[in-house]
């Protein structure tokens, strides 16, 4: 929990401007806060009211957001050398509460020395714990607001841009993960007008390639060559 906190301050207007943004959309109180409780998704919750109070259809709003939490995936795929010795009882709410703030701190945890400890389960759920309760908290308050905050118009919307920056940046150490960095930022603004976000997508595949690729360039690199030092006869 000590470890998420500058992530929690970085969530708190996010949230309090989605819970204004969905009851502006046509949201009923309920659904605002059910959303946050049973989705617990920023971006997804976020572009699934904005598409709601557009009259988008359901499967669109499905189809849109799974499209944007397709990262989670991702993230599946770096903790489970860590987490896959656990029972379905804990990997469910494990994967339930991630999100990307707590992705951040944990496998940044898991990858250092004090993350070696075989209870290292209990930092991760510490941070989702923490995030999905500022969450919820963030979103009643932005609920009841409503209307008085308007938080659109208030140019508070940044509070994503700069959470995410600050998840990125601390975790650019090595060339390759720069790389995948600037791969994928650069595709997602010259992708940015496809429909559904697919866009994100994509650019999220471009970054991975980008960084792979130059994983493998590095480490090709720094292998010795061997001489052949066997003796003609």
């Amino acid at each position: 929990m000590r470890a998420v906190i500058p992530m929690v301050l970085g969530a708190i207007p996010f949230g309090l401007i989605y819970g204004a943004i969905a009851v502006q959309a046509g949201l009923s109180p309920a659904a605002a806060i059910g959303m946050s409780l049973f989705v617990f998704a920023g971006s997804s919750q976020f572009i699934g009211a904005t598409l709601y109070g557009q009259g988008a259809a359901p499967v669109l709003i499905i189809f849109t957001t799974f499209i944007v939490n397709a990262r989670h995936a991702l993230y599946s795929a770096s903790l489970a050398p860590y987490l896959g010795h656990l029972p379905q009882r804990w990997l469910f709410p494990l994967a339930f509460m991630l999100t990307d703030e707590s992705f951040a701190v944990t496998i940044g945890r898991f990858e250092s020395d004090a993350g070696k400890s075989e209870h290292r389960h209990w930092f991760m759920l510490g941070a989702n714990l923490f995030m999905y309760a500022n969450w919820q908290l963030c979103t009643v308050i932005g609920v009841v607001a409503g209307a008085l905050l308007e938080g659109a118009n208030l140019g508070l919307d940044f509070a994503m841009s700069v959470t995410f920056i600050g998840i990125v940046v601390p975790l650019l150490r090595t060339r390759p993960l720069l790389l995948s960095a600037v791969v994928s930022g650069a595709a997602a603004l010259v992708l940015n007008g496809m429909p559904n976000k697919l866009g994100l997508l994509i650019a999220s595949l471009l970054g991975i390639a980008a960084g792979y690729f130059a994983e493998t360039m590095l480490q090709s690199i720094r292998q010795p060559v061997r001489h052949d030092t066997r003796v003609r006869e």
